[in-house]
């Protein structure tokens, strides 16, 4: 039977239950507000790294909306060989900020456009042979990545808190504080007093009466929706057309390898989180679907894309799992990128406040994968010693991001993202451990590996 049918006469499964639309649309509208600057963030640093203009930034941060709303259908509603049908939203990827800058500064937008167009063709064609290193994410493994995405995550929201940039003289100011403060109670006491519906949406609802807060304290500015243009879209190869350049295409395929491990990571974790199992198939096909975006993102005038963990957590925090709520929020954003008023309103709400219901989403990814920990058994002391030392190496760009500047930038590469650098890590520590040094897949005494390690003879 084809993957995400329903047999006859049975309940469909959560992944896969259709809500009503006015539901469908606040729940979708709630994944959006919870991302959106992460959308945005990638564009903004890397025009300002390579000198963009203006009007420029406002094209390519239209067009991320658009094609994050197309790489999240393609990944939660999906075709043949394409998409996981899982609850994950797509968005432009952090780990492939710094080769870009550095192939802008060089080479110019269109050779970063040509090294996408044909990362992402590598990433569809690699897809497959990459899941079938399923088998070395057991529990241990996953658990501690799942963990290491969420404390990875938290800095972010904790800037968001304080105002955005360190830097600033306001950041920290009583009144960023006061309102991340202020939407984090908000959040709670939904989540502790409201039932059903109204509590599924504490999140939105938290936004939305973080940002009102805002405004009545004269944070929130609503300028930009004023000025942007009410229609508006950006054409492909609007910067040009892209140029193909061996080193710039080597560099942007060892990003997405990276990105690869990071979105298998997000879809065991989603896996657990909507009790489907993530077979090998699922992980190709949405592995595929990432490199599919990503070609079609180096056309429309974007980046890479992966899974965003921050929407993993709504997943867990609010027990929707629905594939097409997250469907619903991928319309969202397609839409947003055909009406540059939306976007401009979406991006006026305050970063304190999205820092506020940040610090709830970031530390539910976290808290997924200590679920999925508690299952190992920590009483070998292999397994503790995977997971003290994978941590302790993902944490440490989050606590001294500094600390690697020194070295190559392709050493950089792996260890200044925490999640590649725990994956990685704890994949390798767990194939000395558990299973070189016995010369078999060691079974855990409290997780069965093979709940990970489906049959691979079906990959496509």
């Amino acid at each position: 039977m084809p993957r995400g049918t329903v047999p006859v006469g049975s309940s469909p499964h959560p992944v896969d239950e259709v809500l009503p639309p006015g539901r469908m649309v606040a729940f979708g509208l709630q994944h959006v507000l919870s991302m959106y600057a992460g959308i945005i963030a990638v564009p903004l640093v890397l025009a300002s790294a390579i000198g963009l203009q203006p009007d420029q930034i406002v094209r390519i941060v239209n067009a991320s909306f658009f094609m994050c709303g197309v790489a999240t259908l393609i990944q939660t509603i999906g075709f043949p060989g394409f998409g996981a049908r899982l609850p994950i939203v797509q968005g432009t990827t952090f780990a492939a900020l710094a080769s870009m800058i550095l192939i802008g500064q060089q080479y110019g937008l269109p050779a970063i456009y040509g090294s996408v167009i044909a990362a992402g063709i590598f990433t569809v064609i690699v897809a497959p042979f990459f899941s079938r290193l399923l088998r070395f994410f057991p529990p241990v493994v996953a658990g501690t990545v799942i963990t290491v995405i969420g404390v990875s995550l938290m800095p972010v929201a904790i800037r968001w808190a304080g105002g955005g940039n360190p830097a600033a003289e306001t950041f920290g100011a009583p009144v960023n504080l006061g309102l991340a403060a202020l939407t984090l109670l908000f959040v709670l006491l939904v989540t502790r007093f409201s039932r059903g519906f109204w509590g599924r949406i504490a999140v939105l609802l938290g936004l939305v009466f973080g940002t009102a807060a805002a405004a009545l304290f004269g944070q929130a500015s609503f300028a930009t929706v004023g000025t942007a243009a009410a229609v508006g879209f950006t054409p492909p190869f609007f910067f040009g057309t892209p140029t193909f350049l061996l080193v710039p295409i080597l560099s942007m395929v060892l990003v997405m390898l990276v990105v690869m491990v990071e979105t298998t990571a997000d879809l065991l974790a989603i896996g657990e989180i909507t009790e489907r199992p993530v077979t090998a198939q699922v992980v190709a096909d949405g592995l595929r679907a990432d490199g599919l975006s990503t070609a079609l993102g180096g056309v429309f005038n974007v980046f890479p894309f992966t899974a965003f963990a921050q929407n993993v957590g709504l997943v867990r925090f609010t027990g929707v799992k629905s594939r097409f709520v997250v469907a619903t929020a991928g319309v969202i954003l397609l839409l947003l990128g055909f009406f540059p008023k939306l976007g401009a309103l979406v991006a006026s709400i305050p970063l304190p406040v999205l820092g506020g219901a940040g610090l709830v989403l970031f530390g539910t990814v976290a808290a997924a994968g200590i679920q999925i920990l508690s299952r190992v058994n920590m009483a070998d002391t292999r397994n503790l010693t995977i997971v003290a030392v994978s941590i302790a190496l993902g944490v440490i760009p989050a606590t001294v991001p500094t600390l690697y500047e020194k070295l190559p930038s392709w050493a950089g590469l792996f260890l200044e993202s925490g999640i590649t650098a725990a994956a990685l890590s704890a994949t390798v520590l767990n194939i000395l451990f558990n299973i070189v040094s016995t010369g078999s897949e060691r079974r855990s005494s409290t997780a069965d590996v093979a709940a990970h390690a489906p049959e691979l003879g079906d990959i496509h």
